[in-house]
């Protein structure tokens, strides 16, 4: 039986999502200061949030299990999370452009540096170690997480299961009603 799905295989889906992070981050990175660039910041906030929390809740318990040296890997990974989450959240409470703007400086080479290992690194080592159907199921679970995942940096919170699944929906309910209040 073919595969008929048109849904995004896992490493699909993530890689969209680091090419939206970038294409995000070159915008910032030539806009002038101000308003638009303001907007931008918060959009590269609510994208690296989802896009962390949904990395920590589906695929990397997968990778921690199928890779040889998942735990290694996995635990490097998370520790790049949390040092972008403490960034993500100190950018939020920043005061002023001259406070933001270094944070952001830091943000984007972090997460550059991040992208280029999970892309180079983790995604093959997770492609050569398990079926091209596994991929596609975890696809389909990393699109689900995303509706259900936090919009805002939560640095103090768990970041393996179950308790970051746990706390991320409590977290993504909270985020959503302040992002409903319009309270960035």
């Amino acid at each position: 039986m073919g595969d008929t799905t048109t849904e995004p295989d896992a490493i699909q889906l993530l890689t969209a999502d680091h090419a939206e992070v970038e294409a995000m981050f070159t915008q910032i990175e030539s806009a002038p200061l101000g308003d638009a660039r303001s907007r931008m910041v918060g959009d590269v906030i609510r994208g690296l949030s989802v896009h962390a929390a949904i990395e920590e809740q589906v695929l990397y318990p997968v990778m921690r299990k199928e890779l040889p040296d998942g735990e290694t890997l996995v635990g490097e990974a998370l520790r790049e999370h949390q040092q972008v989450k403490k960034t993500l959240s100190a950018i939020e409470k920043a005061d002023s452009v001259i406070q933001r703007d270094p944070l952001l400086v830091q943000l984007i080479s972090d997460v550059r540096h991040h992208v280029a290992e999970e892309e180079t690194e983790l995604f093959p080592k997770l492609q050569a170690s398990i079926r091209r159907s596994e991929l596609q199921e975890l696809g389909t679970k990393l699109a689900a997480a995303k509706k259900m995942a936090p919009t805002h940096p939560h640095p103090h919170a768990p970041n393996t299961p179950p308790a970051n699944v746990v706390a991320g929906a409590a977290a993504a309910v909270m985020d959503k009603a302040r992002d409903a209040l319009g309270r960035d």
